[in-house]
């Protein structure tokens, strides 16, 4: 191994780890204990299912459109890697949907996944699947086909590892954007332009962290519990919402300038606010008052920047405007658009208290957006903190009554978070249909949750 970690590398690191091992008491206790469960239900999904599938696959007794299916399945009842995302179920898809020769295409993959020797095998294999997506895709494309529906050579680290880690997760652990985001942001990692030499760096940064966490702990860090210390930095999106912690402080008295460290964060003041702005406490309703404008005001306002933040073109409608939504945002390129309202409420919102307002305005904008600019598809967001589970026959109503193609209550920190990979990765994540708009095509609750799955 030639990752070495200075003193500064190793006292960031072990900072992390004092956080999630002092992470308050019972909620810290349910933390680790749910934190195992995952981890025994995935030691029990691979020994029963996934072991057992790859051998079939590997044996020649099952097809690779069957082993693709089968793993599609798997991880549909099963969410424990986070595989069902655009760098890896879809991923997969992709490439058996462009491949023009699937005996090649299969032996391909059965090379790429089967488990490496060493590091440099490891990475002649990335390298060997890079070749081959990349030559497929450019096939694809030339013979007229979208590049949408080409597979990102950018997704091959965490399919590969996603593969590599069932047959032995002592050794390879699973790229996770959110890891590699989190180690990049505590300077842990720095990335260069090769995928390979990018994810060896990365298996032996967790080595690395394995033995000094183990060391500071007096208690054994596997790769799996390494994982865990970077879910609670940057948020775990197999855990239920109640066993997350606030990434997010409510002290927004003051903005202070007195910097600590610089700072890490992909997301603009103006759109991190926005989670405190929605919940519309009397202590930041006072900060909005103090800058001269309203609450709900500026929930628009700031809704409208990060829309534009993701790279739609966009219309503020908002308050003063009669019966509108308060605003629209386009997308020429995908041919859809958004027609949203923001909700500032300290209590959880329900649409129904508002179904008959809302389906007169978003009938009129939709009609137009459909007929005079041509657009396919209309989603209708509610964008506020959280929302009550009531909403079944107000969604229903809605489609039946309007163009829209789907009623989404969007919880602000899942537009936050949407902003956070966007400027990670803006080549990556997408506002087509592999990418944004894909969060947007299943009515109900859209939470952060969700939109880290779209980058893992």
């Amino acid at each position: 191994m030639n990752y070495e970690f200075d003193k500064n590398k190793i006292n960031r690191a072990l900072e992390v780890l004092t956080e999630y091992l002092n992470a308050p008491g019972e909620d810290n206790d349910k933390l680790i204990e749910d934190e195992k469960k995952i981890d025994s239900k995935r030691i029990s999904v691979i020994n029963d299912i996934l072991k057992p599938l790859i051998n079939d696959f590997f044996n020649n007794k099952i097809s690779i459109i069957d082993f693709k299916s089968k793993i599609d399945s798997t991880n549909k009842q099963n969410n424990l890697w986070g595989f069902r995302g655009i760098k890896g179920q879809m991923f997969f898809n992709m490439i058996v949907n462009i491949a023009d020769d699937l005996e090649e295409c299969e032996q391909e993959i059965k090379s790429a996944i089967s488990l490496p020797e060493n590091d440099t095998n490891a990475k002649s294999k990335i390298k060997n699947l890079q070749s081959y997506v990349k030559r497929i895709g450019e096939d694809f494309v030339e013979s007229g086909g979208s590049n949408y529906k080409k597979p990102r050579i950018k997704s091959i680290p965490f399919f590969l590892s996603y593969f590599w880690q069932i047959q032995d997760n002592t050794i390879w652990p699973v790229y996770y954007t959110n890891s590699v985001n989190v180690m990049e942001d505590l300077n842990l990692f720095l990335k260069v332009d090769d995928l390979a030499s990018n994810y060896i760096t990365f298996k032996e940064i967790n080595y690395k962290l394995s033995k000094i966490f183990s060391e500071k702990s007096n208690a054994e860090f596997s790769l799996y519990e390494v994982e865990h210390v970077f879910w609670f930095k940057g948020g775990n999106i197999f855990l239920s919402d109640e066993n997350k912690s606030e990434n997010i402080s409510a002290e927004v008295t003051q903005q202070d300038f007195k910097l600590a460290r610089l700072p890490d964060s992909y997301i603009p003041p103006v759109v991190f606010v926005l989670p405190l702005i929605a919940k519309g406490s009397d202590e930041i309703t006072k900060i909005a008052k103090d800058s001269g404008t309203h609450l709900p005001t500026a929930f628009e306002k700031y809704i409208d920047i990060a829309f534009s933040i993701l790279g739609y073109e966009t219309k503020r409608l908002g308050q003063g405007s009669g019966r509108n939504p308060d605003g629209i945002a386009y997308n020429y390129d995908d041919s859809y658009a958004i027609i949203w309202d923001a909700k500032v409420r300290q209590n959880d919102y329900s649409i129904g208290t508002d179904d008959r307002t809302i389906k007169e305005y978003i009938g009129v904008h939709s009609r137009e957006l459909k007929k005079r600019k041509s657009f396919r598809n209309i989603y209708y967001l509610i964008i506020s903190s959280n929302f009550k589970e009531d909403f079944d026959d107000a969604i229903c109503n809605l489609k039946m009554d309007t163009d829209v193609n789907e009623i989404i209550l969007l919880e602000v920190d899942a537009l936050v978070e949407m902003v956070n990979i966007k400027l990670r990765d803006p080549i990556q994540v997408s506002l087509g249909p592999d990418g944004i708009q894909r969060l947007f095509t299943l009515s109900g609750i859209l939470n952060k949750q969700r939109v880290q799955e779209l980058s893992i």
